[in-house]
């Protein structure tokens, strides 16, 4: 039946085809119109399942906090009442409002760390819970650009963050187990989000973008609040420690010329996240091994007088750096780093030997590596 099929089809071209131009070139022509056609239906596909996760995504937040969503879409008295209890209440919601990287007005910027500039906390504060409630539900998934489509994910994670900040300042009653029920819906809007920051953060011509910082900001919000983490983290936590994976392969593969300031932006994504304790022993792991292996490698092109990759030796800094940091608080504070013995004692096995052998050629890398071991038996030993 297929040789048969395909024969009709061959003759159906020869017979169809237009005077001037060959078999070859008609049957090439006819088979773009078909691929573009199946493109355009992909593309129409992809449209529709974004507009079932948005809608989703409302259902869901409605079905946790139905006076949230109801007075931001229509401000009637309710709203007006739930205002007033907001705005005498500062102390209990906006102090946590203004550090929660929630915010998304035009007139607000954050740094690098997600806070927000101290000019403006004041006025800020009195006016948060206002700006939220106005703010119309999202979410347009239909948008070209690619900055635009993280729009969505980040929009609908605020929500989730500023009803939980609402609620406990006593001005919303909200029901997290819907978190539990419906955790689908979260874990794809979370893997929408960090596979918009894993692309943004692989782009050739990555910028920092106002929106982009909201991302981070709302991730690194999720992902240390512990009433939501224990919902929301815990459903997702394979999506977040591949994109831990992507964050360090970034870092390591990056070789344009002016890359530091990116990967500086990539190296401080990855302490906000290794700040969370769900995610802390996951993400030293991962760091602890690539560095032991690039220690290694180094080693053995030193021993076999190999060219060292100048480009990858320079970007294991970063992942260094990103060690030390992690590890500080738990050598300060006596935090017993217990999840991932197995990591820690082939990190530290024979590596005085190693940083003996290239501190001659490499000495600054060796001081690095010293030093995390340092923070590293530190830890084991409190």
């Amino acid at each position: 039946y297929l040789k048969t099929a395909k024969l009709a089809l061959a003759f159906a071209i020869i017979r169809s085809k237009p005077p001037g131009k060959s078999c070859r070139e008609y049957a090439e022509h006819l088979a773009r119109t078909v691929s573009g056609k199946d493109l355009g239906w992909k593309s129409k596909a992809a449209v529709l399942e974004a507009e079932v996760l948005r809608l989703r995504q409302e259902l869901l937040l409605y079905k946790i906090c139905p006076r949230f969503c109801l007075a931001r879409e229509k401000p009637d008295a309710s709203a007006e009442t739930l205002l007033d209890q907001e705005c005498v209440n500062p102390a209990g919601c906006s102090s946590q409002l203004e550090d929660s990287g929630c915010d998304v007005s035009n007139d607000w910027a954050f740094d690098s760390l997600g806070t927000a500039p101290d000019g403006h906390q004041s006025d800020h504060n009195t006016s948060s819970s206002i700006s939220w409630l106005e703010r119309v539900l999202p979410l347009d998934l239909c948008r070209s650009s690619r900055e635009e489509s993280l729009a969505a994910p980040v929009r609908f994670l605020q929500h989730l963050l500023e009803i939980k900040n609402l609620s406990e300042g006593g001005g919303l009653q909200a029901d997290f187990t819907e978190l539990e029920s419906d955790c689908v819906t979260v874990r794809h809007s979370v893997s929408q989000l960090l596979e918009g920051l894993t692309v943004f953060y692989n782009s050739p011509a990555f910028q920092g973008s106002p929106l982009l910082t909201e991302a981070v900001c709302a991730l690194t919000s999720l992902v240390t609040d512990s009433k939501l983490s224990d919902h929301v983290v815990k459903k997702c936590f394979k999506e977040l420690e591949q994109f831990e994976r992507n964050l360090i392969q970034t870092i390591l593969r990056n070789s344009s010329v002016n890359r530091f300031q990116a990967l500086h932006a990539v190296s401080h994504t990855l302490v906000l996240l290794g700040r969370n304790h769900v995610l802390r022993a996951s993400l030293l792991s991962l760091l602890l091994l690539e560095v032991r292996q690039f220690a290694e490698q180094l080693l053995r092109d030193l021993q076999m007088q190999a060219v060292c990759d100048v480009t990858r030796y320079e970007n294991v800094f970063p992942l260094c750096m990103v060690l030390e940091q992690l590890l500080q608080p738990e050598a300060k504070e006596g935090q017993v780093w217990s999840s991932d013995c197995d990591g820690k004692v082939m990190f530290l096995e024979n590596l005085d030997q190693i940083v003996l052998d290239l501190s001659d050629e490499f000495p600054l890398f060796s001081l690095c590596l010293w030093r995390v071991s340092v923070l590293l038996s530190a830890a084991h030993a409190q």
